[in-house]
């Protein structure tokens, strides 16, 4: 009996003794996250279209004769200038018929002497009627067809020349040579689809591009506005490299088509853009940057604050007592990296960046004001001064 009061009197010490010992556990402090405002601006909304480059002029070299690649007068992959000697094609055949059409000039020049000779000596006898008029009919119809027959073989020699002459093929523009379709004895024949090589003149670069007939409709209806901001779009167009730099030039419009493709319901447009360090080559898949819309006073926030489910955009923005609230938007086309927004919002309000997991509906956080303007480079945010 002793030791069991002895032992109940010692509980409550125990525990008296395990409490004082225990830690209070600490308290959470409010999550931080960055905040910014909605910032409202007037933006130029550029669209992205892929493009290919060509040459100011891309010039294919075709033979207009047939025979054997004698020589190759370039080298592959330069500059060449205007006339400047490209191919040579086996002259042999071609010198042949010059010799056969010239020895066929001479006979026929022979024979116009004769003839000549023939009828001065018939037309004093024929005045006096020493022959019949009849030889003097034949003799001038003799000439007259020796006069004839020089103009044919006159013409037969040119042609003959002109054919030996394209046995060197000459570079029709300055600019750059690809690599030859054919070597050293091949044997090549004329015909569009016998392309020997192509020059290109890289001085100025062509651009095409498509866009689709609801947005040409569009940009064609917002450039005819009286005093639209589109205006002068045309003019100030900007392209981006496949490695994702922009192109130090900017480029013009230049033409449109004519007509609907009706097979891809786009239309089919061409910019110029100077090319002074050769960096554009012909064949280039580029991204033509075109101002097609102009919005005033747009409401911006950034693209990584808003959170997408099922095609539904949400933002978390910042109410009283520093709580967050979900709250649904609708975005519209994007700028730099911030979205246009279409409703939702107003001017002024707070949003938060998001990027954690765990804000809910709600939560109360430690707001951290941070600046923010779209396309700002580095980190895109900044502390508010």
């Amino acid at each position: 009996m002793k030791k069991t009061i002895t032992t109940l009197l010692a509980l409550p010490v125990f525990l008296l003794l395990s409490a004082c010992g225990k830690k209070e556990a600490p308290v959470q402090s409010a999550l931080e996250v960055p905040v910014t405002s909605v910032v409202q601006q007037d933006v130029r909304l550029v669209s992205e279209y892929t493009g290919q480059t060509f040459g100011q002029s891309d010039i294919q070299i075709n033979p207009r004769v047939d025979g054997l690649i004698l020589s190759l007068d370039f080298k592959e992959g330069s500059l060449v200038t205007k006339g400047q000697l490209l191919y040579t094609i086996d002259p042999l055949p071609y010198q042949a018929k010059v010799n056969e059409a010239d020895a066929s000039l001479a006979e026929v020049q022979a024979k116009l002497a004769k003839s000549k000779s023939d009828l001065d000596m018939i037309e004093p006898l024929a005045k006096i009627n020493a022959v019949s008029q009849r030889e003097l009919v034949a003799a001038k119809a003799t000439y007259a067809a020796s006069l004839a027959s020089i103009k044919a073989a006159e013409a037969g020699l040119d042609n003959a020349k002109i054919e030996l002459g394209y046995c060197r093929i000459t570079a029709p523009i300055s600019g750059l040579i690809g690599i030859s379709e054919v070597r050293v004895g091949d044997y090549v024949r004329p015909g569009a689809a016998s392309v020997l090589n192509t020059i290109s003149d890289l001085g100025d670069m062509r651009v095409r591009f498509t866009i689709s007939e609801q947005e040409y409709l569009r940009i064609f209806r917002e450039v005819n506005k009286a005093n639209s901001e589109l205006k002068g779009a045309g003019q100030n167009i900007s392209l981006k490299l496949s490695d994702g730099t922009m192109y130090s030039q900017k480029g013009k419009l230049s033409f449109a088509d004519r007509q609907i493709d009706p097979t891809t319901g786009a239309m089919t447009f061409e910019a110029a853009f100077s090319n002074p360090e050769k960096l554009l080559r012909p064949g280039q898949y580029v991204k033509v940057l075109v101002v097609t819309d102009v919005r005033k006073n747009a409401l911006l926030i950034p693209q990584r604050a808003v959170i997408e489910m099922q095609g539904i955009s949400q933002v978390y923005m910042l109410g009283d007592s520093s709580k967050v609230q979900m709250k649904i938007i609708t975005t519209g086309p994007t700028y730099k990296d911030a979205y246009v927004v279409e409703d939702g919002l107003a001017a002024g309000d707070k949003i938060a960046f998001g990027g954690t997991q765990l804000l809910r509906n709600g939560t109360v956080i430690t707001p951290k004001p941070s600046e923010w303007q779209p396309g700002l480079p580095g980190d895109k945010t900044a502390p508010s001064k």
